[in-house]
């Protein structure tokens, strides 16, 4: 083995080894933004977000060499695959967490919506009726049609 080879084979295993730490950290990061959303703590989603983030942005990076070092020494795809295997699995597993928030963050803007249109007057059980102009209306309150 040449002296290049063993530098391209030991940069793809560093970079595999950041990969993994990196994949790790995002499903810490996908577990701290599930904590701060069952919470409701702005601050906390907000740092989980930030960090969510750059991890993605860190994950590109790290990706974008592994496949450089990967054509630059194409033998040593196949020695780290198990390794790669691993991190797919684990990005598996951020998908699934990434999903499973999106879902929450669904749920409580519904709540919101709801709230905001019940406060507001404008519910989705409100009935729609046509004023005195023919315009629509929805209301849920109920309004005089004459008076004595």
């Amino acid at each position: 083995m040449s002296r290049l080879q063993h530098e391209l084979e030991s940069a793809l295993d560093a970079v595999m080894t950041d990969l993994h730490g990196a994949v790790t950290a995002l499903g810490e990061a996908l577990a701290a933004e599930r904590e701060a959303l069952v919470n409701a703590d702005a601050a906390a989603l907000d740092r989980a977000g930030a960090r969510k983030q750059a991890l993605m942005q860190q994950l590109e990076q790290l990706d974008a060499e592994r496949l450089q070092l990967v054509k630059l020494e194409p033998a040593a795809a196949v020695r780290v695959e198990p390794r790669w295997n691993q991190v797919l699995d684990l990005l598996r597993r951020c998908h699934e967490l990434n999903q499973r928030n999106g879902s929450l963050v669904s749920q409580r803007l519904a709540q919101v919506r709801q709230a905001l249109a019940v406060l507001t007057g404008q519910g989705g059980d409100a009935k729609a009726v046509y004023g005195p102009g023919g315009e629509l209306h929805t209301a849920l309150r109920s309004h005089h049609l004459a008076s004595a």
